[in-house]
């Protein structure tokens, strides 16, 4: 039997700018993206009873709508010939958590449609950004710059690889955390005649890229430190460990994420916060 399999990787906003609401009522955004060497592990069985089925860490917290379904469902309608099958979500990145994981999910599981359906033609991205505004981006699965309401996307052809840890407090957050972070944050109108920015790079160095992203920044991380305290508490212990050049938040949050020089550095301090904070999710990866 036929399995294929792709990795929801973990997105990370290194940063990401709010430029304000959109006469639509959407959020106008400009965000370097990068993709964690970690990920949900997505399976794909072609032909089998179309069904989902969760396994994995955090499968017992998953709530509300499933993506990979409407993903799933949004595929049929636009090609009604389309094979799909059996799906087997390993879920291994936290719910709500600012890392992109439900966008992650459904991008791959389009990825895999894709690749049992070669000769069938949609435009996937288009059909990515029916499902979920991070879902293009997670389509892509590339380190990017995002404008618009995330349907702008530009490869980011020389992003430096960063040595990073990835923490979320694990503490409960709103069902509707995204919305309550926006709402908090009350961007103004979208100036008349506003122009986008150029994409940002070619980054030569990390030093570069650390200098775009201390100068840029995450305008969500206010309000989401307003909704989630605890996000100063991580924010905090990544930046008082060894070593560490920059801490930050992704996305709405709670994970934030620190930078480290080397593989080592970036190991021994998930080792020692994860030591102090043993309720907490914490994993050294890479970001490129």
């Amino acid at each position: 039997m036929t399995r294929l399999t792709e990795i929801a990787r973990a997105k990370v906003n290194l940063t990401l700018g709010v430029l304000g609401r959109r006469p639509d009522g959407f959020h106008e955004l400009q965000s370097l993206v990068a993709f964690a060497g970690i990920g949900d592990a997505v399976t794909l069985i072609p032909g089998d009873r179309e069904h989902v089925t969760t396994t994995g860490r955090f499968a017992p917290t998953l709530a509300g709508e499933n993506l990979i379904a409407r993903a799933m469902a949004r595929a049929r309608e636009t090609a009604p010939g389309l094979v799909t099958g059996r799906v087997m979500l390993d879920k291994q990145l936290p719910v709500a958590a600012g890392l992109g994981g439900g966008s992650a999910d459904a991008a791959a599981v389009l990825r895999l449609l894709r690749r049992v359906n070669p000769d069938v033609e949609i435009d996937w991205r288009a059909l990515a950004g029916t499902i979920g505004a991070d879902v293009p981006i997670c389509l892509v699965n590339r380190a990017a710059f995002m404008t618009g309401t995330g349907e702008r996307i530009t490869p980011a052809e020389t992003l430096p690889p960063l040595q990073a840890v990835l923490i979320n407090p694990m503490v409960p957050v709103p069902a509707d955390k995204t919305a309550q972070v926006f709402r908090l944050l009350s961007a103004p109108a979208l100036p008349a005649g506003f122009e986008r920015v150029p994409q940002p790079g070619p980054f030569s160095s990390v030093d570069q890229l650390l200098a775009y992203v201390a100068d840029h920044g995450n305008d969500l991380e206010r309000p989401a430190r307003s909704l989630v305290p605890v996000i100063a508490e991580v924010l905090a212990a990544l930046a008082r460990s060894p070593d560490c050049r920059m801490a930050r938040m992704s996305g709405g949050g709670p994970t934030c994420f620190g930078v480290y020089s080397s593989v080592q550095d970036a190991t021994a301090a998930a080792t020692l916060i994860a030591g102090a904070h043993p309720t907490w999710w914490v994993v050294a990866t890479d970001l490129g």
